[in-house]
C-alpha cells in the first residue's frame, strides 16, 4: 500500500515539469526548461549541445506522456503525474531513468563547461535551479550527487538520483 505522504511528495515533484505552472505538464514546460538552461550557460541553441538538449527534451516528454498521459490529450494532470509515478513507475524506477537520460545526458554536457564529462558541484546546482529545486534543497541535492567525493557531478551519479527522487517512496 502507497501512502498518503507518498502520493503528496509525488504531487509536489509535479511543479518541477510544469515550468510555466498552468497546472498541466506539456511539451512546452520541456521547451522552456531546455532554453533556460541554454541560456544560464550561454549556449547556443543551435550548437551542438544546444539541439542535443531539445532534442533529449522532446524524447523526455514522448517518455513521459507514453507513461503519465493517461487520456491522450497531449498534457499531463497532476492527477495523472501522481498515477504514473505511482503505478508505472514505482515498479520500474530504471524506465524513468532511461526516458531522462537523453535529458540528463545533454543538460549535464551543457553545465560541463571544461569539457571533461562532468560538471562542478557548483554548475550542477545552477542547473537544478533552473529545473525549479530551491536553492538551499539545490545546495544539498548537488553534495549529494557527487557521490565519490571529488566535486564533480557525473552522469552515472545523476541519472539514478534523480529516477529515484521521482519514484522512490523514502
Amino acid at each position: 500500500m502507497v501512502s498518503s505522504e507518498y502520493e503528496r511528495r509525488i504531487a509536489a515533484r509535479f511543479a518541477t515539469f510544469d515550468q510555466d505552472g498552468n497546472g498541466y505538464i506539456d511539451r512546452e514546460d520541456f521547451n522552456v526548461a531546455a532554453k533556460a538552461l541554454l541560456t544560464e550557460f550561454g549556449t547556443a541553441a543551435r550548437s551542438d549541445k544546444g539541439q542535443a538538449l531539445y532534442i533529449g527534451a522532446e524524447a523526455f516528454w514522448q517518455g513521459m506522456a507514453g507513461i503519465a498521459d493517461r487520456d491522450g490529450d497531449q498534457r499531463i494532470t497532476r492527477e495523472e503525474f501522481v498515477y504514473g509515478a505511482l503505478k508505472r513507475l514505482r515498479d520500474n524506477p530504471d524506465r524513468f531513468a532511461e526516458i531522462a537520460r537523453p535529458f540528463l545526458h545533454a543538460a549535464l554536457a551543457v553545465a560541463d563547461t571544461d569539457g571533461d564529462g562532468a560538471a562542478t558541484v557548483e554548475d550542477t546546482v545552477r542547473v537544478l535551479r533552473i529545473l525549479g529545486v530551491a536553492e538551499e534543497v539545490a545546495q544539498v541535492v548537488a553534495a549529494a550527487l557527487d557521490s565519490d567525493g571529488d566535486g564533480r557531478v557525473q552522469e552515472g551519479e545523476i541519472v539514478p538520483a534523480f529516477a529515484r527522487y521521482f519514484t522512490v517512496p523514502e
